[in-house]
């Protein structure tokens, strides 16, 4: 079903508090230059997708009330069709407002060529992205390794379940990028994760240090895309992957992809949030023992 539009009171009302936020904690994050994440033994950061509703500085202003710092930009937020100097313009928005900016994407390299690759790379330095999440038939992929090497920066090709025809599963990555470059390696979504009947947990360990990125999400049957809910309410073993995360010193972050309640998806952000955080502590006090 497709979303409703938003109401125009809802969606200006946003709009100037995410501004009003973004003016706000930019003073803040000067004064303190602190990042506004409890500790935790795994960085939990936001998939900007989450907020395609949204524009720019609503998102930030959503972002900085879930109390984390790290964000993986989706283009609704920082287009592609901009200019150098906007993209300066748009990376400084955030980053003022306190958010580091970890990485960018999905990014889909259509055509094995220098200029359709390394647009993307070019797009991603400038935006100050230490990764690009990705898709790209195989065959592109040495050419993604090439441009990954000559701008360091990092790349996580990202699995999509049952419907993708090259990376359903995250098996299905490692084989292509095992090999490669070790800036080259795996987005694991949970979620496709297990919608293609894979072990989540067993392939994050047999990934190991190629697992790159992480979408986190939930869902109520482990094969139904349409069945996502808020992190803690569905079937998936989150806390069996935090700990396996932890366990191998996974240093990257660990996304929320919220993909549902579009229109209004800040209640069931922040319960994601308090879910995962409660997990860590769970885990992290249980390790103190």
């Amino acid at each position: 079903m497709p979303d409703q539009p938003i109401p125009r009171r809802a969606f200006l009302a946003v709009t100037a508090a995410g501004i009003a936020g973004v003016t706000g904690l930019t003073r803040a994050a000067g004064a303190t230059g602190a990042s506004t994440a409890p500790e935790t033994p795994l960085k939990l950061g936001v998939a900007s997708y989450s907020l395609r509703q949204f524009p720019r500085a609503a998102a930030i202003g959503m972002i900085r009330a879930l109390r984390t710092p790290y964000v993986n930009i989706k283009s609704v937020h920082l287009p592609y069709t901009l200019s150098a100097a906007e993209v300066a313009t748009a990376r400084r928005d955030f980053e003022t407002a306190g958010l580091t900016i970890v990485g960018g994407g999905t990014i889909t390299f259509e055509r094995d060529t220098d200029d359709e690759v390394g647009k993307y790379f070019a797009y991603a330095k400038g935006a100050g992205m230490r990764l690009i999440v990705a898709t790209a038939a195989p065959a592109i992929l040495p050419r993604i390794e090439r441009f990954a090497r000559r701008f360091d920066i990092a790349v996580a090709i990202h699995n999509h379940g049952p419907e993708d025809a090259h990376y359903p599963s995250p098996y299905d990555v490692l084989r292509y990028v095992k090999d490669m470059d070790p800036r080259m390696g795996l987005c694991v979504d949970i979620g496709h994760t297990v919608r293609a009947g894979t072990d989540v947990v067993k392939a994050l360990a047999d990934a190991g240090p190629r697992v790159l990125d992480l979408h986190i999400k939930d869902l109520r049957d482990l094969k139904v895309r349409e069945s996502q809910t808020i992190v803690g309410e569905g079937a998936m073993p989150i806390t069996d992957i935090f700990r396996q995360l932890i366990a191998m010193r996974y240093a990257g972050y660990a996304n929320l992809e919220y993909e549902i309640d579009a229109n209004d998806p800040l209640p069931g952000m922040k319960q994601s949030f308090a879910h995962m955080r409660g997990v860590l502590a769970g885990l992290a006090a249980g390790a103190g023992r």
